[in-house]
């Protein structure tokens, strides 16, 4: 598929996307040092670093959730900062807090910001699903903001900044469901699932013997930034605009000319947020594919993970066993793209 001929406005522009498609080459190099496979789930976290957008991976327990997202920090030489969920963590012990300090030199005390493990380049968020919604809430400002206010004072997180969350999906006993409204901050909702067994029979064999391997950092935090500024200048025709919101707004029951199935199944449907991320992603999935402009292939590639958590089912699909990525399944097919210059 493509779309009318668009393309990056400068020579510099098409220089950094080679160093974008080159340093995504170099990542996944370090990366397979360390993670076996896991292809698609590697590629989503990088659409999310090469965007800016916070993802929330969900698997059982074993599936390297963590070591993927601590081998990222490593690969790309940032700050790695993890926290554990649980249900008497504090908003406190995320952000950070004010502590009385005697001046060495004076002797009086005086308030001193400690900042918390929010405070680092990649955060992961383990188990967010652990903790009470107040301490989830604690995120929010810093996934939407990259900042926090403590104590009426606000303090700037260090760019790049991104969120990692985890959750895991079979045990749900003595957990917190995320507010839809938080849930909406998150670009993706990445699935991570078992492995072929030729690939689950060489995580074994890696990791019951001796392991040297050095990660050597592929790219800067600087280059990361750079790459999320480039993303945005990536040109999208209208056409492919339109069919992403099209696509958006067929999500919700109430629309006119919604489908029998989204009336039957779905109580809300996605915000523009999703529109906004779909469009995103697809920039920068046509740039590491070594393209200039967005097709209504990245589109629709994109579908699942940005759609699954923004769709919320209603009882009658609950009822029924109806997955959301099945909803996603069968609007795919209700929204095809246009046929015409396609």
């Amino acid at each position: 598929m493509t779309t009318e001929p668009l393309a990056l406005e400068t020579a510099d522009d098409v220089a950094l996307a080679d160093k974008l498609k080159n340093g995504r080459r170099q990542i996944l190099d370090e990366l397979h040092k360390i993670i076996v496979g896991q292809e698609s789930v590697v590629d989503e976290v990088l659409l999310s670093l090469f965007v800016g957008g916070n993802s929330l991976i969900i698997g059982v327990p074993g599936l390297a959730k963590t070591l993927l997202v601590h081998t990222v920090a490593q690969a790309l030489d940032l700050k790695f900062s993890r926290i554990q969920f649980t249900p008497d963590l504090m908003p406190s012990d995320i952000t950070g807090t004010d502590l009385v300090q005697e001046d060495v030199e004076t002797g009086q005390r005086k308030m001193v910001f400690m900042p918390g493990p929010v405070f680092a380049n990649i955060v992961l968020a383990d188990e967010i699903n652990r903790t009470p919604p107040k301490t989830q809430a604690a995120l929010l400002e810093a996934m939407q903001e990259h900042r926090v206010t403590v104590q009426g004072r606000t303090y700037v997180l260090e760019e790049p900044f991104f969120v990692f969350a985890t959750q895991n999906p079979i045990e749900l006993e003595g957990t917190y469901p995320l507010p839809e409204a938080q849930l909406d901050r998150f670009m993706f909702n990445i699935i991570i699932d078992y492995s072929p067994e030729d690939e689950e029979l060489e995580v074994v064999r890696r990791t019951t013997t001796i392991q040297k391997e050095v990660l050597v950092p592929a790219v800067t935090g600087q280059d990361i930034i750079e790459f999320q500024e480039l993303v945005r200048r990536v040109p999208v025709s209208e056409p492919v605009l339109r069919y992403t919101l099209t696509m958006v707004r067929t999500t919700r029951p109430n629309a006119d000319g919604a489908p029998d199935f989204i009336k039957e199944w779905v109580q809300y449907g996605a915000s523009v947020r999703a529109a906004q991320y779909l469009v995103l992603g697809a920039k920068a999935r046509a740039l590491v594919n070594g393209r200039y402009h967005v097709t209504y292939e990245d589109i629709r590639a994109l579908a699942h993970p940005v759609l699954r958590h923004r769709i919320l089912k209603n009882f009658h699909a609950e009822s029924e066993r109806i997955t959301t990525d099945q909803i996603v399944d069968q609007l795919l097919e209700a929204v095809p793209p246009p046929s015409s210059g396609m």
